[in-house]
């Protein structure tokens, strides 16, 4: 399969190989990800235990796929002949692609790029799956900033169509086009951002939603299980269909909600800074499900429950987009 004419660095290449850099909890998952689909995957992570982690993980995870029709049961045995992985980003060069899924850490990422850089073509695109960090900061510092992009995955990254792409000051038309393409090849449904903000567009709608949660939680207005089971019953009704502002229009309209905004909106949490409450949940150490605690106590197993039960909505969800809402072709996506 053969991209397009690229403009500006990057040039026409065979999307065969892609390579991943980042082997922890989201890394495991795009690498499934990679290899159900198909891709010959290179992958390097500083910590060698995590390559035994994510080979467990991709098995696990082509059962499942294979099981919700996801992927042919072929799959299920010939991901191994596609994997390879490496133990230097030397072993990049023959890669069409590279996905960066490191540690959250403008220093860590810059560091592995000038890495990066010595051993891949310049005109091979470099992906990055920050989730907050602006693309601009990152391309610092490259001699090739223009084929840097943003490529945020989200959890379970092999079941869900969730992908943004975000575009840098300096991110050419081609290095948006293949990553675009490649994120359809993936199923994913790819949402372009414009406008380089940190946190994007997913992440800003999300930490306004928890930072008034914690807000509401410090006042008591409500306790946690009350809190979450309202956003449940009242978000989960249309969240997957619609958003916030399809929303708007399927029930009044805008200016029935400016109204209303106008009496709500001077009484919510502006803080600019971390809660005061999540901030004392973290210094208690309490890390959250994994973790046996954090809003919640959760009994040996529970966790384990509440993760089973996100993961099939995700794929209830994900049939759900898929009937209603197809993807188009991948190579219908040009520079």
């Amino acid at each position: 399969m053969m991209w397009p004419p690229a403009r500006g660095a990057v040039k026409e290449v065979n999307m065969e190989t892609v390579a991943l850099a980042g082997l922890g909890r989201l890394g495991r998952g795009i690498a499934a990800c990679l290899l159900a689909h198909g891709y010959k995957t290179l992958a390097w992570t500083p910590d060698p235990a995590e390559v035994a982690q994510t080979e467990s993980t991709v098995e696990a995870a082509l059962r499942e796929m294979a099981a919700h029709g996801a992927i042919d049961t072929s799959r299920l045995h010939g991901w191994r002949d596609l994997w390879t992985p490496v133990a230097t980003l030397a072993e990049f060069r023959p890669a069409s692609f590279v996905i960066e899924s490191i540690i959250e850490n403008l220093q860590a990422k810059q560091s592995l790029y000038r890495e990066l850089e010595a051993a891949i073509e310049a005109g091979t695109p470099i992906a990055t799956n920050t989730s907050s960090l602006p693309v601009a900061q990152l391309q610092q510092q490259l001699r090739h900033p223009q084929r840097l992009i943003g490529m945020h995955w989200a959890q379970p990254a092999y079941a869900t169509r969730f992908l943004e792409v975000i575009r840098g000051p300096v991110t050419d038309d081609a290095t948006e086009a293949a990553t675009r393409r490649l994120g359809l090849a993936l199923g994913k449904e790819p949402c372009v951002v414009a406008i380089d903000l940190p946190g994007f567009v997913a992440n800003r709608l999300g930490y306004a939603v928890y930072r008034e949660a914690l807000h509401l939680l410090q006042l008591g207005v409500a306790d946690a299980e009350t809190i979450d089971r309202c956003f449940r019953n009242a978000f989960g009704l249309w969240a997957a269909v619609c958003g916030p502002l399809r929303w708007i229009d399927m029930t009044g309209g805008p200016a029935l909600y400016l109204t209303a905004m106008e009496n709500v909106l001077p009484s919510l949490c502006d803080g600019q800074s971390a809660h005061a409450l999540a901030a004392g949940v973290v210094d208690a150490n309490a890390a959250g499900a994994g973790s046996g605690r954090g809003f919640y106590s959760y009994a040996p197993g529970e966790a384990d429950r509440w993760v089973q039960l996100l993961r099939e909505h995700a794929w209830q969800i994900r049939d759900l987009h898929d009937r209603e809402f197809p993807l188009p072709p991948a190579d219908g996506v040009t520079p």
